[in-house]
């Protein structure tokens, strides 16, 4: 066989189910994901990141090279977790598009990077017109991203019918990828008078290595590529990623040895087993594919370049309603069918009444949608499908253009404003089907949670727009849910956690002037302010003091980025103090202001009297109800205010602690050295101390290396464990900046700096990634600035020898580092 028809692919489906809190559209804290914000947070900075910036290293672990995964391998990234990444990740982001750039520049101007359909959605268990939608708004995304269309697209769980596929046709989309047990029967493509008989593929039998094409009655076809499995499997599950000489080995050995023509060699996994499921898997992704590019015997190659050197010669029939993580079809995404993680004694009788429930909410909306369409759009589904250019870019100008295209006369601002109710309303009835809400193991889990609480706001808005019509929606899909059993107890069922944890997330504008309200007593806002999707204009606002007492009052107006809606209000703010906090809210219009002054001027009487129960009785006149707290904030800025609160408080016990120790310390020093017992309380204020001086040394500018040496051999003498996870992230970010601003100013100066850091972080007694510090170096390595460039004679030698020393210090193996695959550097993340 030709060994230049051997070629290798390898393929990541990189995604996260979208998290945002559908009222604020953001992601809040999500205390399983610690150390990090939430789950998005975690994995990129396990795995996105990461692979665009695998590190290849030599035998004693120090770093050859640095290479941009995203450029060799084929990949898709779900378009709600590219979203994210777009806008908090940037970096990675930045790189992700990098490597798709170079993928088109290796492999003839065939992109690397497939689209997806829109939200992760189960594709044979949606309706037409949703399939239509997610594919539309998946080639939209794609578009968005990397300026072309799509080649491929990857269906959610690789779940298919034949509807699916010839819906993929219909819109140039040329391939996608299946599993091998998808595929039912297998024949070559027979000419007009040749009768070739079907061979059937059971069990996983089909050729893996060649396409297939996919025909349908109306003249369309789409070409499949069905992965191996069982190299599959072994990367996701088998341990094949702990070498990367044995990945590119197993890789090679999928092929077909005595085969005459084209094989691709290709396997498909969750790209997360690239450094998330896998600690350290995009090392090893990384350094098979540079064992692979050198082997003369094969190529590299994405679906797009195969495809277009080597068309489909067989043809096939799929397994109809059949995905690659159940055995059972699709059957896990809507009834018990066996298919878990693995919690023993529970099962997913839950999955149906969860999957009827919204089918019969997105069933009953659509009469509704229609008749409230038919007054703003002449086809609100066409809009449905164009409203994408929205989501992916708000402001007025992208809105504009949505409505001069879409709407049916010149909407007036009331009519907008339900134009874009109506579009939200459908977008959440998307989101309300990703497919994570049921592949876990019960209905209480976060995901099942998250579509339960899409569903919450598509009945908010559709009570808003539709009134006594959508008056039985909620308590029909209530009574639905409560069928659906919870295997934990206190869970109850999916009324319990719809009425008991979704309801308390609804939002409105009311409650989001409640939070500017208190969040203004520590925040400084100016006139405008964002709060996640919602716009803050200050109308007035002012601050009363006495003592520790304060009290704020003001109005503002409040309007969501997203529907438009919005209102005016005025609140008062009354803090005693630490957490002792009472608001009150409620509308405001231009008939209230006098009466709203009055208030004002009456309540700075009282503060400057320092009468704050005579403050209470205003606030109970004036605004009838006072029931807002520090509880009212949303979440992560409770967070923050709360720390902002205990700050003073830590303060004093940290100095507290300190003297404790700096005035016992001889004696705890004769304790530990006697080996005799230590008390407690000293020991506590001996870890404080030292670890708190090590934090301060770290971060001291220039480092202090004789005193991180004290601090090391103080918590070695007394026995003190390092907070090392603190200490290593400090560390990180410390070098970080030192390279940065080595970056920024090009001198021997900020040279020096960053070496004397390297060289006093190698001495710590503990790891730390110093991933972006490598980075930078790196990047400077291959793009050395016109400054050092030119430097000459002394001066020169210094720089190198001193560049190397540093490189040395961050792992860096200086002699024989390659800089062909320099990922940029950024300074964002």
């Amino acid at each position: 066989m030709a060994s230049s028809k051997r070629f290798v692919c390898i393929h990541g489906h990189f995604y996260q189910p979208p998290r945002e809190n559908p009222w604020l559209e953001a992601i809040e804290t999500q205390d399983s994901a610690a150390p990090y914000h939430d789950w998005n947070e975690r994995v990129c900075a396990e795995c996105y990141a990461p692979n665009g910036a695998a590190r290849i290293v030599n035998t004693q672990n120090k770093i050859m090279g640095i290479a941009n995964n995203y450029a060799r391998i084929s990949f898709n990234f779900g378009p709600t977790l590219l979203s994210w990444l777009k806008e908090n990740a940037q970096r990675t982001y930045r790189m992700i598009l990098d490597g798709e750039r170079k993928s088109r520049r290796a492999f003839k101007g065939h992109s690397s990077a497939m689209a997806q359909v829109y939200n992760h959605i189960i594709m044979p268990l949606a309706n037409a017109r949703d399939k239509i939608t997610q594919i539309r708004w998946g080639i939209a995304d794609y578009i968005s991203h990397f300026g072309a269309p799509p080649e491929g697209m990857w269906l959610a769980e690789t779940a298919v019918d034949s509807e699916t596929l010839e819906l993929l046709a219909q819109h140039g989309v040329k391939f996608t990828i299946l599993a091998p047990r998808q595929c039912r029967r297998v024949r070559k493509i027979a000419g007009a008078d040749d009768d070739v008989v079907w061979s059937p593929t059971p069990n996983d039998t089909v050729n893996s290595t060649r396409p297939y094409l996919v025909r349908f009655a109306s003249g369309l076809s789409i070409t499949v590529f069905f992965y191996n499995g069982g190299i599959s499997q072994a990367i996701a599950f088998e341990g094949l990623l702990n070498s990367g000489d044995a990945f590119a080995s197993r890789l090679k050995d999928g092929f077909i040895p005595d085969a005459t023509g084209p094989q691709l060699m290709h396997v498909a996994t969750d790209g997360e087993s690239y450094g998330h499921h896998h600690r350290y898997g995009e090392m090893a992704l990384a350094y098979a594919l540079k064992l692979l590019g050198q082997d003369k015997n094969v190529h590299l190659a994405n679906y797009g370049s195969f495809l277009a050197q080597f068309p489909p010669e067989y043809e096939c029939e799929i397994v109809e309603n059949s995905s690659w993580s159940c055995v059972h079809g699709v059957e896990r995404w809507r009834s018990n069918c066996g298919c878990n993680s693995g919690r023993p004694g529970w099962n997913q009788a839950w999955r149906k009444p969860l999957r009827e429930g919204l089918d019969a909410l997105r069933d009953a909306l659509v009469s509704l949608t229609e008749d409230e369409g038919a007054k703003l759009f002449p086809d609100v589904w066409a809009a449905r499908n164009a409203y994408i250019d929205v989501i992916l870019n708000r402001n007025s100008e992208t809105t504009n253009r949505f409505f001069d295209a879409q709407q049916s006369h010149a909407l007036n601002a009331e009519e907008r404003n339900r134009a874009l109710k109506l579009m939200e309303m459908q977008r959440h009835a998307q989101l309300m089907y990703t497919s994570c809400g049921w592949f876990f193991d019960d209905i209480s889990g976060i995901e099942t949670v998250q579509v339960i609480a899409y569903a919450a706001r598509v009945l908010q808005l559709a009570q808003n727009l539709f009134g006594d019509r959508a008056a039985a929606l909620e308590p029909a899909f209530i009574a639905t849910l409560k069928e659906a059993i919870s295997n934990v107890p206190s869970q109850q069922d999916g009324a319990h956690i719809y009425t008991d944890l979704i309801s308390k997330l609804k939002l409105s504008l009311e409650q989001v002037a409640a939070h500017y309200a208190i969040s203004s007593m520590f925040t400084p806002y100016g006139d405008e302010a964002k709060i996640y999707s919602y716009a803050v204009r200050r109308l007035s606002h002012d601050i009363f003091t006495s003592g520790r007492g304060r009290l704020g009052v003001g109005r503002a107006n409040v309007a969501s980025t997203i529907t438009a809606e919005q209102q005016s209000f005025q609140y008062a703010v009354l803090h005693f103090g630490d957490q002792n906090i009472t608001a009150a809210v409620k509308p405001y219009a231009e008939q209230d202001a006098d009466a709203f002054s009055q208030f004002a001027a009456e309540a700075a009487e009282c503060v400057q009297r320092a009468d704050f129960a005579q403050v209470i009785r205003l606030l109970d006149r004036t605004f009838e109800r006072v029931d807002y707290s520090l509880t009212s904030l949303f979440r992560d800025d409770q967070h923050q205010i709360v720390k902002l609160i205990l700050n003073t408080t830590l303060s004093n016990i940290e100095g507290a602690l300190t003297t404790i120790y700096e005035d016992h310390a001889s004696l705890l020093h004769f304790l530990s050295q006697s080996g005799l017992p230590k008390p407690p309380a000293l020991t506590i204020a001996a870890s404080f101390a030292i670890n708190a001086g090590l934090k301060r040394a770290i971060e001291s500018d220039p480092v202090d290396q004789a005193l991180i040496k004290s601090f090391l051999n103080l918590a070695k003498a007394d026995q003190v464990s390092l907070e090392t996870a603190t200490l290593s992230y400090i560390a990180d970010q410390r070098m970080k900046r030192a390279m940065l601003d080595l970056l920024t100013s090009a001198s021997q100066e900020a040279l020096d700096r960053a070496l004397a850091l390297g060289r006093a972080l190698v001495e710590l007694p503990f790891e730390s990634s110093l991933w972006q510090a490598q980075n930078i170096w790196y990047e400077f390595l291959s793009n050395q600035p016109p400054a050092i460039a030119a430097l000459i004679g002394d001066a020169r030698t210094r720089w190198d020898e001193d560049f190397n020393a540093l490189g040395q210090s961050l792992s860096i193996d200086t002699a024989s580092v390659n800089v062909q695959d320099a990922a940029p550097v950024t300074t964002g993340d």
